[in-house]
């Protein structure tokens, strides 16, 4: 059965080892994806133990993507997703399971240029990165070590994946409509400098006030439309401040 998805984006953040980098590739391969992303990595991902775990994940290694911050590697995606293994997180963040998650993506028509983000092998993704994400789940995994291999960790995602779609044959699915991650990036950046103009922030304290309300507007599956409404109201009051200042 065809996939209700296209263009797969693996994207690791700072992999530190080459095997789990070459594991990857691999796994690549035997999952459809259609580009392996690295941001800043801290090992040789062309060296001979990568490519020797490669295998025909090879051409992944070869053609992969490599970006110096996380933003750029997922601004051309539709849905970006994140897994999280540590238990550290602030209590704000919402996560699901990638059990719900995959259900959820097989009930959608259609999605173009699909996501996934995994975070360091050491101390996975920052808080900060996981608010890109327009959703962030866990592999349930014991309470006494929950974090997994990173390429362990990919396999079963992509398992989980390319397993869901094929329970909706003769469902009637329905169409993506979240707000992008690039768009409500760059919705707070506009948010944060009005406020930060108007004096509701200041600027030590803003970066904390802000991820709260970003939270908020993730866990609310905002829509494209509404994050375009909201947009509009800060060009408005970004206006009226312009110009009360000539009268």
């Amino acid at each position: 059965m065809k996939k209700n998805f296209s263009g797969l984006k693996i994207i690791l953040v700072e992999p530190s080892g080459p095997l789990n980098v070459g594991s990857i590739a691999r796994l690549c391969s035997n999952f459809d994806v259609e580009e392996l992303r690295i941001v800043s990595p801290k090992c040789d991902i062309f060296s001979l133990e990568a490519k020797k775990m490669a295998l025909k994940g090879q051409k992944f290694l070869d053609h992969c993507k490599i970006f110096d911050d996380l933003e750029k590697a997922i601004f051309d995606c539709d849905l970006v997703l994140a897994s999280c293994g540590r238990i550290d997180v602030s209590k704000d963040l919402f996560f699901e399971s990638s059990e719900d998650i995959f259900n959820w993506i097989s009930s959608l028509k259609k999605i173009n240029n699909l996501a996934i983000i995994f975070g360091r092998e050491d101390r996975g993704l920052t808080n900060s990165e996981l608010l890109l994400a327009n959703k962030t789940f866990n592999i349930p995994a014991s309470n006494n070590n929950p974090s997994l291999n990173l390429s362990h960790a990919v396999s079963i995602v992509l398992y989980e994946l390319n397993k869901f779609p094929k329970r909706n044959f003769n469902k009637e699915l329905e169409v993506l409509n979240l707000a992008s991650s690039k768009q409500i990036h760059d919705s707070f950046l506009e948010i944060e400098e009005m406020l930060l103009r108007v004096g509701y922030l200041l600027k030590h304290t803003s970066s904390a006030k802000i991820s709260k309300f970003k939270k908020y507007i993730l866990r609310a599956n905002t829509s494209k439309h509404e994050i375009n409404v909201l947009r509009g109201i800060v060009h408005q009051i970004n206006w009226f401040l312009n110009n009360s200042k000539k009268n």
